[in-house]
């Protein structure tokens, strides 16, 4: 069996769609596309890595620098090894506005955490585990979360290919998420349970297609 570390933020942690800020309710293990993705991929065992706040390589002034990708994910890779693929899907916290980043920095960021992954022994027989990027889809600035995220709308449209580019560079897969799903109208940021489903579904095709069954 095969195992895929699932690198996200609180849509990989599951976080439901926030009515106000502090809501915290999380959807099930079997709703949240992880979880999804492992039935559509029985050969293969889905470590579950995501964080709410998650950034790419920033520490968080207001939330904490734990929130860092950066920080955390040689840690990660070595608590998890041996890994068989890294899917990285971050990038949606670096559009709030405390971070004053474009959506070229964010591509270039998840750049800086690929060459982390390809650095590591984390995977089988101490080589670098293989890697998959994923774009998160636009936002909205919309509800509670809406000023918090205030202006990052515009860059996240341009996200997707500025991400694609960061994969045909890193010479990695790549899926556009903003392809397949949307963000929820309730808060702009996160996803609805029949958008996790959708996501799953799409991102296990991903993985079966380009590095198989398990």
């Amino acid at each position: 069996m095969k195992t895929l570390l699932c690198f996200g933020d609180s849509n990989t942690h599951g976080t439901a769609p926030m009515e106000e800020l502090g809501d915290m309710v999380r959807f099930g293990k079997a709703e949240r596309w992880p979880g999804v993705a492992a039935r559509v991929l029985p050969g293969w065992d889905l470590i579950e890595e995501g964080h709410p706040g998650r950034t790419t390589v920033h520490d968080d002034p207001v939330e904490g620098p734990h929130r860092n990708g950066l920080r955390v994910l040689p840690a990660l890779l070595e608590t998890h090894r041996p890994i068989d693929v890294v899917l990285i899907m971050i990038g949606t916290n670096d559009l709030k506005g405390r971070f004053s980043v474009n959506a070229a920095d964010i591509a270039l960021s998840l750049e800086k955490l690929v060459s982390v992954v390809r650095s590591s022994t984390a995977g089988p027989e101490g080589r670098a585990p293989d890697i998959i990027l994923v774009a998160p889809p636009p936002i909205l600035e919309v509800g509670c979360l809406a000023e918090m995220f205030a202006g990052g709308a515009a860059k996240s449209e341009r996200l997707g290919a500025r991400i694609a580019d960061a994969a045909a560079r890193a010479g990695v897969p790549f899926v556009d998420a903003g392809a397949h799903i949307q963000v929820s109208g309730i808060d702009g940021i996160h996803y609805s349970k029949a958008t996790h489903r959708i996501l799953g579904q799409v991102l296990a095709e991903a993985v079966k297609t380009h590095f198989g069954n398990g």
